[in-house]
């Protein structure tokens, strides 16, 4: 299989600048978002080491094998591309406090990261995601979350103490719990896919879904016809109709059989 993707990012219509980063490296298999937190400045600079971190770590060990050294010790139960994912995240989060070590206006700094790492057949996919970035698969019409956002108001919802509707308006709808952040290792959760042909994976910043419904996102994402980046369009589009009142980045992939 191969791959077919598009991105779109922009500012929204309440921030003067945009500290999202992505990544698309079709190449190694690897796309990401990154949601920075920390202000002006100091939220774009941590996704971005983020981003510039990941992507770096897979294409210096694309094709090596578990006989190197590695900076994190494997975890058996895992794939070798979940392994070298999670050893991504882990190894962004030490370059974002080395940063913060060095400026002492970076403290406070950090950043959300969601990542798609196929192998090099495109048959098999890893998730890794901290923060609440997200990662979406659209099946057979069917757009399903398959991230778990590591937030106040998820935990809530999860709890049965809000609505997911309810979640979308709270003022503590951007407050996570768990971030690349520089400080102990963090918690990385990684999911291991079998892709099918024309399955259709989204990964976004939390300035769409947190204005958008999840029904309107599904039906721009099952738009049939319609190119990939219109679709990135269309969403980012739809975020700001709503208010655009955060950074909004949309990366829209497709397994296909080409």
């Amino acid at each position: 299989m191969q791959l077919s993707w598009a991105v779109s990012t922009d500012p929204g219509l309440r921030r003067s600048s945009n500290e999202d980063s992505y990544c698309t490296r079709e190449d190694l298999g690897l796309f990401v978002v990154a949601d920075g937190m920390g202000g002006h400045v100091a939220g774009e600079v941590a996704s971005r080491i983020a981003v510039d971190t990941i992507q770096k770590f897979i294409h210096e060990t694309a094709g090596a094998d578990k006989n190197r050294t590695w900076p994190f010790p494997f975890e058996p139960t895992l794939s070798f591309e979940s392994n070298r994912l999670k050893a991504a995240f882990r190894l962004a989060n030490h370059q974002i406090a080395n940063a913060i070590a060095d400026a002492a206006d970076l403290r406070g700094m950090a950043t959300t990261a969601s990542a798609l790492l196929a192998s090099p057949d495109r048959a098999r996919a890893s998730v890794a995601h901290v923060g609440d970035s997200r990662v979406y698969v659209l099946r057979e019409g069917a757009l399903e979350q398959i991230t778990s956002d590591h937030s106040w108001v998820e935990e809530q919802v999860r709890a049965g103490a809000m609505t997911p509707s309810a979640a979308r308006q709270h003022p503590w709808r951007n407050v996570v719990t768990r971030a690349l952040a520089g400080g102990d290792d963090p918690e990385v959760d990684v999911l291991e896919l079998t892709p099918t042909r024309a399955e259709r994976f989204l990964l976004c910043s939390d300035g769409l879904f947190t204005v958008v419904p999840h029904d309107t996102i599904a039906g721009i994402m099952a738009a049939s016809g319609v190119p990939l980046q219109t679709i990135c369009d269309r969403l980012v589009a739809a975020a700001n109709e709503a208010g655009g009142p955060d950074n909004i980045t949309t990366l829209v992939l497709d397994f296909d059989a080409r």
